[in-house]
Order: structure tokens, then sequence, then C-alpha cells
């Protein structure tokens, strides 16, 4: 018997046009002690049919008709008071982003404890207690101490646990869970579903797991269900789906799947296939005869943290610590790490966005840190800097043509009146219609506003390009054309990337050498190829040990991920760091020693 049965679920939304469909005649079952998976990109409408079963459609915007039935319960006839009794308690949910999920204002304890005294009945005391058990059993350290700490003193991670042990309180039936790892880093992601399928083993209960990211799906899932548009196009049991997709999409989708060693030994970057073409040809655009584009050299920023009426220095946070690397003519240097670790740091601090506090910083020969305010500027023309969300670096006031005009007319590369022509141009170079320069950025996808932050990053002609996580919140699909589209312009214009992630798949397509970063410092620098298949420091093997296979057969192993948090970078003032020292274990290839 299913614990959980959708029967031809349509669910709409009232628009000034009328009812839209967003959820169109979409059927699956969840049996106890299994998980389904539902696939697709943003917008097919997953998280709606996750809401619609939660009862959690805003009232009199929204509507759902067919059957959602749970155990012998028909949940969409269902008064809301009885609604109430099961959510949360028999049905639970874990959402995309848990800070705003989660109560500023209330220790993450107490949110924890909150289900338990409203469904239980338990006294505020005993909640407290279960809460403690509960954060030991989803492997948050020293559970008695954090749980008097506040969600904006944990990492992304912790705070994904924290709302993994409050759907878990009640030990509900069927577990939701909308896209819950999707912003993490790929080691926190791995910690996150193995805790998932322990807790499964344990007590059975079915998962309602939500993603566009066929290697979890492929990690955790007996079945998959792919959703396109508001349609459901295919479902099957996870290998056949994977072995044998019966639909375009679908095979679109497993295609754009990144994975480890694709690339094999080669030393350099490929771009994505097309459906139905052959692998396209590697892209060597380096010229390591030249002189390094950028130079980097001992690198160091630090935050003060003050306290008092006099406002005193009292600690400092060590986010970038002698951090040296160089950039050539047409090569892409990955950095990489966990949240936290400092490579966006150091993307800011060398543009000098974020002032460093010292080090050296060379672009195309000129000192960087020795300019005034004015001829920085100046110098920041050939160097752009594309942000992770395209949304907020977009001014929502401005249409997507003035957007990128902006910027060449404040510097004097054209004049208003010639923007319109140069507009048109940079938006066909990078995939999209020039008729779309009139739009606003509220009516793009967030693949084309990544593609219209990269037109405008185009329009000043650099020569360096600062990418931070540029393409870590895009669907995979839309991530693999960025991808390619990133790499078909170093081609063309001989552009040079600082590229920022966490994507270890991503990086291993993207790039020419990968410097791996961890507490402020780089650990491993080396050719892509050498730190991919003979990685030296630990933690690198960690991270590449983390990535999630698009094979089904990986979902029968269990890895033992260690429940850890990245060292604090606060510091005491009068601190000083240790020397560090390198050891060259091949040609170009550097390891910390020491840490």
């Amino acid at each position: 018997m299913s614990l959980l049965s959708v029967l031809n679920l349509t669910t709409q939304f009232r628009t000034p046009q009328g009812w839209r469909s967003v959820v169109e005649d979409v059927s699956f079952d969840v049996a106890a002690g299994q998980t389904l998976a539902v696939v697709g990109e943003s917008g097919s409408g997953k998280s709606v049919t996750a809401l619609s079963v939660m009862g959690l459609l805003p009232e009199g915007l929204a509507r759902a008709s067919g059957s959602i039935r749970f155990e012998d319960k028909e949940l969409l006839t269902l008064p809301e008071r009885q609604m109430e009794r099961i959510r949360g308690n028999d049905i639970a949910m874990i959402f995309q982003e848990p800070m705003t999920s989660l109560n500023p204002v209330l220790s993450v304890g107490r949110q924890i404890a909150e289900p338990l005294v409203r469904h239980h009945g338990l006294s505020r005391r005993a909640a407290m207690a279960e809460a403690m058990r509960l954060m030991d059993r989803v492997r948050i350290p020293a559970a008695a101490r954090r749980a008097s700490e506040y969600p904006h003193e944990m990492s992304g991670g912790m705070l994904q646990r924290v709302m993994i042990a409050t759907a878990l309180a009640c030990a509900p039936r069927l577990l939701i869970a909308d896209e819950p790892t999707t912003a993490l880093d790929v080691t926190i992601q791995a910690q996150i579903l193995e805790l998932i399928k322990e807790l499964q083993d344990e007590d059975g209960m079915g998962v309602l797991f939500i993603t566009h990211d066929m290697g979890v799906v492929a990690e955790i899932a007996e079945r998959t269900v792919v959703m396109y548009r508001s349609k459901l196009l295919e479902a099957g049991a996870t290998e056949h789906v994977f072995a044998a997709p019966r639909t375009d999409y679908t095979r679109r989708l497993l295609a754009a799947a990144p994975r480890l060693g694709d690339l094999g030994g080669s030393p350099l970057p490929r771009p994505y296939p097309e459906e139905g073409a052959s692998l396209p040809p590697a892209i060597d655009t380096v010229r390591r005869n030249a002189p390094p584009l950028l130079e980097v050299r001992d690198l160091v920023t630090r935050f003060d943290l003050r306290r008092g009426l006099l406002g005193r220095v009292h600690a400092r946070v060590h986010a970038v610590q002698k951090v040296s690397f160089d950039v050539y003519p047409g090569e892409t240097l990955a950095l990489v790490g966990e949240s936290g670790c400092g490579k966006s740091t150091t993307g800011r601090s060398v543009l000098r966005l974020t002032e460093p506090t010292s080090g050296s910083i060379r672009f195309a020969g000129q000192d960087l840190r020795s300019l005034p305010r004015a001829a920085l500027v100046r110098e920041r023309q050939a160097m752009q800097m594309i942000f992770q969300d395209p949304f907020s670096s977009l001014n929502p006031r401005m249409r997507v043509g003035e957007a990128i005009a902006e910027p060449m007319i404040v510097h004097g590369v054209l004049k208003r009146e010639e923007a319109p022509v140069e507009v048109a141009r940079l938006l066909t170079r990078v995939g999209l219609d020039p008729a779309m320069a009139d739009r606003w950025p509220h009516e793009f996808s967030g693949g084309q506003r990544q593609r219209i932050s990269i037109a405008r990053a185009l329009g000043l002609k650099p020569r360096l390009i600062v990418a931070d996580e540029s393409v870590s919140a895009l669907d995979v699909t839309i991530k693999a054309q960025v991808v390619n589209l990133m790499m078909e312009l170093q081609a063309d214009l001989g552009l040079s990337y600082l590229f920022i992630s966490h994507d270890m798949a991503v990086v291993e397509r993207i790039s020419h050498r990968v410097a791996v970063m961890l507490s402020g410092e780089i650990v491993e620098i080396g050719p892509r190829a050498r730190i991919f298949a003979d990685p030296q420091h630990p933690y690198t093997r960690h991270l590449l040990s983390a990535v999630p296979e698009p094979d089904p057969a990986r979902r029968l192993t269990r890895r033992v991920i260690e429940a850890t948090e990245l060292k604090s970078p606060i510091r005491l003032p009068d601190f000083v760091p240790p020397v560090r020292s390198y050891a060259e274990v091949a040609p170009g290839h550097l390891v910390l020693q020491g840490a």
C-alpha cells in the first residue's frame, strides 16, 4: 500500500488573465521506506507539487484538484484543523533555503522543540532535551552548546541539519525534501544525503526528494519522476530512467549532468557536447610564453572586529592568508573550496572591491595596490566580475539594455546614441534576441539573466573576468549552456577567467589549472588533469570523494562523510600565522606542507 498517492493533481494560480496551471495532471506514489525523486528545471512545477501535498498553497490565489491521499486520508478535502495535525507531525518538509525558513529571533534548539510541544504536548524542558538528542542524531557537534545559538551563528550545512532535525522531531511517516542540498557545498551535500539514507533505514519513512541534480537522484532515489513545464514526462525505476530514458528532455538532463573523469587525462578543458553531437574539440588559448596577465603574491585580507564605546579591535577575521597565484592570457584558473574558505574574498580582493591588508597584485604589469582610486577605476575596465546571483546584480528598475549600456557610457567607451547598436551586438553574442533589450530583469529566467550579466561584462572589452559562483544556482542544462558560452568567448576573445566555484565537476570541465582553498590558504595548486587524477592534499581528496555521480549503482553504497565545519577564521589581534611552505610534487603542482 502506498504511503502517499497523488492522482491527476492539477494546481492553478490566479493571474490577471485568469487561472493558470502550474502543475497539470500529475500522478505518482511513494511507498513506506522508499525515496521518490521529482526532477526538472526551475519552473517545472516540482515545488508547487510539494506545497500542494502539504496544503501550503496561498489561500484565494491558488487551487488544487485531483486527489492527494496520505495513508487513508484525502488531503485536498481535509479541514484545515485536521491538516494542521498532520503537517509537521505525520508529513514534514525541508525547504531549500534554511535561513529564510528559520525564525532569526529564536534559538535553533527552541525551533526544533516547537513541533514537539505543539503536536506531542511535551513540556518545554522535555522538548529541549529531545531537541538536543535530535541535534546529536543529525550529527551537529556539541549539541548542548549549539542549541542556544541563533541561525545567523551557524553555517549553511549546520542550518540544513537544524531543518532536518525540526522535520524529524515528530518522527514523520513522510519527509518532503525540496532542493535541500542545491545551495550547499559538495561535502555538506554528501553529509546531508548520507544522513537522509541513514534515517530512512532506521525509521522506514518515505521520502519525496525534489531536485534538478541527476547525480543526487542517482545516489538517493529508487524511483524517479521527470517534470517539464508543469507536466509529468516520465516516471519509473531510477536505474531504468538512467539507462533508457524515453523522452528527449530526460536525455538532455542526463547528458548535461557533469561526471568526474569525463575528460580523462586531457590537460585542456572541453565544452559540454550538444545533444547528438560528438565530443567538442579542446580549447587551447593559453599563452604561457607571454608574461602572466595577473600576478598575486602573498595576498592577505583581514577584517577587524570591534566592540565597546571606543570601538577597539578585539579580534580579526583572517579571510585570506598569504595567497599567491598567476593567471596567464587565455587561461582559466579555478579557485575551489567550501563556503567560508576565502575564495570569494580572494576574487573581490584581486579587483580591490574588498581592500587587501597586504600583498602584491599586478595586472598586465601594473601594481593595482599602488593605484589611486581614479586610476583604479580606469584599470578595472579590463577586469570585470560576474556574480553568483544575476538578479540581485541587475537593477530591477532598469531595462536590461540600459543595464548593459550603462558601464560603457560611464567609462566613455561609447556615446549614449551609439549604445543601442552595441547592446544589440552584445545580446546576440551571448545568444539572446536583441529585441530583449527593452525587457525588465524579472522577465528573464536565471540562465538568461546570467547571459545578460556576461554581456554587460563584455561591453568594456575586459581581458580578465572574475566569475564568482556564476553557475552554481543554475539548473543543470542551463549551467552547461552558460559554461559553453564562457568557453566559446574565451576561445574567440582570448579572455582569462578566475573561476570561483565549489562544483568540482564543472571545474574539471572549464579549467586549465585548479587552486584548492581551505581556511584562507591555498593547500594545493596545479594543472587540472593532475589535481583530479592525482590529488595530494587530504582536503582535495575529501572534496573529490564527496561529488555525487549520476550512477544509480551508487545508491546501494554507504559513504563515511565526516560531519565537520571549517575552522573559525577569527583570531586575536596579536595572532601571528605560522610560516607555510609548498612542495612541488610535479611540474607546476604544489602542495602546502604542515596543514
